[in-house]
């Protein structure tokens, strides 16, 4: 696990070595182990390497081929490594190292960009064909690392973060209007932008090959595409190949030459994958964050999930450790967390910032379960809101309503300041919304509709999560590894059939759309499932208690702290003299938040979305570091 970075210079001008030092420096903390950079006239890599396999000095990079024709800069894992290298020795290759970078770079050798469809695991890399005076740039299927890049005039920059770009000098940083009504629609980027202006993410799932004088036109290799199987198996098949699938997957990453822990939670995937690791790695250190309930109010008093994480330590005989997080803790962390997390997404995220600080005092590699929730229906309550429509049309506009997590259509313009609005009014966020399905989609039954809110939320959600895990583990020079985005287990997982995901579907069919009063709580009442499948096949691993528990998100009682313990932090960011009023209006904003401070309304995502933004403005726009 590293940091990379680098520059192509169309103009053929050789890239100085001190810029690349420079953004090479600025990312330390992603790989304080080794450093390196190349040149090669007008291409320049860096790195930043975190050392988990082969520790030698062999691993070091930028790593070049055995004729130096190509180089490599390269972050991540590739977990079917010893495969690829044995059929490629079959071929002919020879290699000087046991690190999966180098099995990557002889991929690219032999396959060429087809090498990519090959690897199962998480990246994001760079390699420089000397030969060709070409630039390949790839990022792995699922988005769990990250990859952003930039032209700047006649330069192409590109790194693990923004940040590095920044040091090289050729960009200034400053706020891209539309992808900030983006953000203020959704709490997130749907697209391949940023909040920084001219600053994008490659896709994930795919690949772009640059030469002198050409643009980034990334090209896909793959996408995610949950629909019904042709021909279902027995819901008995379905249980004993998802465990082979998920033994599988977690075993695969556990390869490592340094300590190995793991994220354990209350819930079921964390907990799953603890179990299943802890057969091979005697007394792992597990990790857990909880929250002081001191001050804590109604559905927010649950929150804490201590007591559940403490159970499953003991039952899987772990070393646990915990933090407990208070109201203040968010406040201390949040200058470090934005320069550190740079483009916000999703909810609350200072909670994965503690507890990776955690455990980077004891590993250097943390598992964790995202993408159990988004891989087998574990958000009941948003896929049957869209399962019952007139046509696709239809389904689009109720999901979209659903997604606007922040500012509805009807408040955008009082929201904005005048400049912020004349530049994005034109933009009409449910086109966004909708280019995220596949064009060829034609949902008709419930089913079908299901699987499009499953695809829509993987490509969306799902990765504005990853964001935030690499970004946020990475700022403690810990890896972040998810074994439910192995190859395998997602393919099977986009073939489970819908009724062995949600138990309530044909209850949700017949509701009557047309009923007067309020159908949120009819919703929640009749949809107390999500994850069967997932549930039954795990429960061979957890206390069945855990395996059949309620869904719970990794969030403190913000609502409460923002209202009560931490009111004074959010009226001293948000005052009349904060720096998001030269992009919103603070006439439109104030009232929203004193809507909140007041307890009239739970905006408790508004308030941190736009604490978040006052932070970035002052961190990347004022100059301020932590």
């Amino acid at each position: 696990m590293c940091g990379i970075a680098g520059v192509l210079d169309h103009t053929g001008a050789p890239v100085p070595l001190d810029a690349l030092k420079r953004m090479s420096d600025a990312i330390e903390h992603r790989g304080p182990d080794d450093e390196g950079q190349f040149v090669d006239g007008p291409a320049g890599l860096a790195n930043r390497r975190l050392a988990i396999r082969d520790l030698s000095p062999r691993g070091h990079m930028p790593m070049s081929n055995a004729s130096g024709t190509l180089t490599i800069t390269y972050n991540g894992e590739i977990y079917n490594y010893h495969e690829l290298r044995d059929e490629l020795e079959r071929l002919g290759h020879r290699f000087r190292s046991d690190s999966d970078t180098e099995v990557v770079l002889t991929a690219y050798e032999e396959w060429g960009s087809d090498s990519v469809i090959r690897f199962n695991g998480m990246f994001a890399y760079a390699i420089w064909d000397a030969r060709r005076r070409e630039l390949f740039l790839a990022r792995d299927r699922f988005g769990v690392k990250p990859l952003y890049w930039a032209e700047c005039g006649e330069t192409l920059l590109f790194g693990s973060e923004v940040k590095a770009m920044l040091a090289h000098g050729a960009l200034t940083a400053s706020v891209s209007r539309p992808h900030l009504l983006e953000y203020f629609t959704f709490q997130n980027i749907f697209t391949d932008g940023t909040l920084f202006k001219g600053v994008h993410l490659l896709p994930a799932g795919n690949h772009a090959t640059i030469g002198l004088g050409t643009t980034v036109e990334p090209v896909r290799y793959w996408d995610w595409d949950f629909r019904e199987p042709e021909n279902p198996a027995d819901a008995r098949e379905y249980i004993e190949e998802l465990e082979r699938l998920f033994t599988q997957a977690v075993e695969r990453q556990l390869v490592s030459d340094v300590p190995i822990g793991a994220h354990l939670s209350g819930g079921i995937d964390s907990g799953s994958i603890t179990a299943v690791a802890a057969r091979s790695i005697p007394w792992m250190n597990t990790f857990t964050v909880g929250f002081d309930m001191t001050s804590a109010t109604g559905l927010e008093a649950g929150t804490d999930e201590r007591a559940r994480s403490e159970a499953m330590s003991y039952a899987f005989q772990t070393e646990h450790y915990e933090a407990v997080l208070k109201a203040g803790d968010m406040e201390r962390c949040m200058p470090s967390l934005v320069w550190h997390l740079e483009d916000p997404r999703v909810g609350q995220s200072y909670p994965n910032y503690y507890v990776s600080r955690l455990a980077s005092k004891f590993v250097k590699v943390a598992l964790a379960g995202s993408g159990g929730d988004e891989l087998f229906g574990g958000y009941p309550w948003r896929y049957y809101r869209g399962v019952v429509n007139d046509d696709f049309d239809h389904y689009i506009e109720k999901y979209y309503s659903y997604w606007h997590r922040l500012i509805p259509n009807s408040k955008l313009k009082g929201f904005f300041s005048a400049d912020t609005w004349s530049e994005v009014e034109d933009i009409r966020t449910i086109d966004i919304f909708r280019s995220q399905f596949p064009n060829a989609i034609a949902p008709v039954t419930p089913e079908d509709y299901v699987n499009a809110s499953l695809t829509f939320e993987a490509k969306t959600f799902l990765h504005g999560l990853f964001l935030v895990e690499d970004k946020l583990s990475m700022a403690h020079s810990l890896e972040s590894r998810v074994p439910f985005m192995d190859n395998d287990l997602v393919d099977f997982a986009m073939r489970v059939p819908v009724s062995l995901k949600l138990a309530s579907l044909d209850n949700v069919v017949r509701l009557n759309e047309n009923e007067p009063g309020p159908k949120t709580e009819k919703y929640y009442e009749r949809t107390h499932d999500g994850k069967l499948l997932l549930r039954r096949t795990m429960s061979n691993f957890i206390p069945e208690s855990i395996a059949s528990a309620p869904k719970q998100g990794f969030s403190g009682p913000d609502s409460t702290w923002f209202r009560g313990d931490s009111i004074e932090y959010v009226k001293r960011l948000l005052g009349p003299d904060a720096h998001i009023y030269e992009y919103l209006d603070a006439d439109g904003v104030v009232p929203l938040v004193d809507e909140h401070l007041s307890g009239r309304e739970n905006r408790r995502l508004l308030l941190w979305s736009l604490i978040s933004f006052e932070q970035w403005c002052r961190t990347f726009l004022g100059g301020e570091r932590p």
